[in-house]
């Protein structure tokens, strides 16, 4: 039996080596997955790092898939992803080649181990909210707030540049 096909938002983010090329690479590997197809990418942005550990700036966007999988299944096949691109995870917020959130699974709200939907530290993240806004205002983040309710009253907006990026480069 066929499970019901559910909206979800990734957030995507690199700062190790060809950055844009890690991120492309991401999207085109989860677009050829089964059981999900990328239905909108959002521009990509410069960020200012996240957390206490000195490195490079960031380039984040985020993208909005349909998918049959369980929340979980969606997790694995996303970690799956960065570690084929070549992720280590030797410390956290430490840089990366390739971080790949899971930050909203429809409207449901999921509470396992290891894994928190929608993304608990969503609405103070405006690297996550800034592209997200581009393509899902209106999702739902918790709280009753709305990407675009959220992004309102979020810190650390400034030092988030778009970035032109040509897609078949």
């Amino acid at each position: 039996m066929k499970r019901e096909m559910i909206t979800c938002a990734l957030g995507l983010g690199s700062n190790l080596g060809d950055s844009n090329a890690y991120i492309k690479s991401a999207i085109s590997i989860l677009d050829q997955t089964p059981d999900i197809e990328v239905i909108a990418t959002s521009s990509h942005y410069r960020t200012p790092p996240w957390g206490p550990v000195p490195q490079d700036d960031y380039r984040n966007c985020c993208v909005t898939i349909r998918t049959s999988l369980s929340a979980q299944e969606l997790l694995r096949t996303c970690l799956g992803v960065e570690e084929d691109l070549g992720r280590t995870r030797e410390e956290r917020w430490g840089p990366r080649t390739i971080d790949i959130d899971l930050l909203l699974y429809g409207d449901q709200t999921v509470q396992d181990e290891g894994l928190e939907v929608p993304h608990p530290r969503m609405a103070e993240r405006a690297f996550v909210l800034i592209p997200l806004a581009e393509i899902w205002p209106d999702a739902h983040i918790g709280n009753g707030l709305t990407v675009q309710a959220a992004l309102k009253t979020c810190p650390d907006q400034d030092g988030i540049y778009k970035l032109q990026c040509l897609l078949n480069s």
